[in-house]
């Protein structure tokens, strides 16, 4: 499947606008176009600071990616216990973490070849 590339700009700023709505922490964008066999192009990591955050976070996502782009992730999995939610935009897959759960698997370290970039928190 080849993957999609246009649009990437578009959905990233609307992902990231999402999660700082509602004050997610600790955003990291991982680049990872460079590296082979990659199943999408970027992984953004955030954390909330409770499951009702995390659950927020998620909505919020979903909210401002459907409104401005008339877009809604493929799969969504991890809601029920809200420690580890992932959403799948094929090209883009988001991860909202509790800090916790976020540091012990250290997702960004397995991914050591990626271009990170962090996005600095404005509150």
């Amino acid at each position: 499947m080849a993957k999609k590339t246009t649009g990437n700009d578009e959905l990233l700023a609307e992902i990231i606008k999402g999660i700082e709505e509602v004050k997610g922490n600790d955003i990291d964008i991982l680049d990872l176009r460079a590296i082979d066999n990659s199943a999408c192009d970027y992984f953004v990591i955030c954390n909330g600071n409770s499951n009702t955050q995390v659950n927020a976070i998620v909505n919020s996502v979903q909210k401002t990616v459907s409104r401005a782009l008339k877009d809604k992730p493929w799969h969504v999995e991890g809601s029920e216990n809200a420690e580890w939610v992932l959403m799948d935009y094929v090209s883009i897959v988001v991860h909202v973490f509790q800090k916790h759960i976020r540091e012990y698997y250290n997702i960004e370290s397995l991914w050591g070849d990626a271009k990170i970039t962090s996005i600095p928190s404005n509150y």
